[in-house]
């Protein structure tokens, strides 16, 4: 009986795992997909695992919000995400956004910061590349 338990909670777990309900903790793109060619406006969607989007300023454990990094990678833990057109803040805890970029290829990089604005870094990012017709 024991081990008839045990094997389904094995064969549960890897359903979980190849549906794609089971994550690992981290940052991620819902759309685009890396590798996508898109259109402009680009629609861009972030989700995160094992932290809690909040506005900025909510000094809360385990929160933060978005960052959409343009043409870059990410940042080290603890340092401050900048303010400029290729770093997007998404203070009011958005999770998607309409973004206009030129034509060509571009890295998107998803950066979770905490609510003063500091890289939880790149273990809480993730990097694509998208072509944009």
């Amino acid at each position: 009986m024991v081990r008839n338990i045990l094997l389904a909670g094995v064969a549960l777990a890897a359903f979980l795992a190849v549906s794609g309900v089971a994550r690992a903790e981290g940052v991620y793109f819902v759309t685009p997909k890396d590798g996508a060619t898109v259109s402009n406006p680009v629609h861009v969607k972030f989700d995160v695992d094992g932290m809690t989007v909040a506005p900025a300023g909510t000094t809360t454990p385990s929160t933060g919000h978005h960052h959409l990094l343009i043409d870059s990678g990410p940042l080290p833990q603890g340092q401050v995400v900048p303010v400029n057109d290729k770093s997007l803040h998404y203070g009011k805890g958005q999770t998607e956004a309409d973004i206009t970029l030129p034509p060509g290829d571009h890295t998107l990089t998803a950066q979770f910061a905490d609510g003063a604005h500091h890289s939880y870094g790149p273990q809480w990012s993730q990097t694509i590349t998208v072509h944009v017709k």
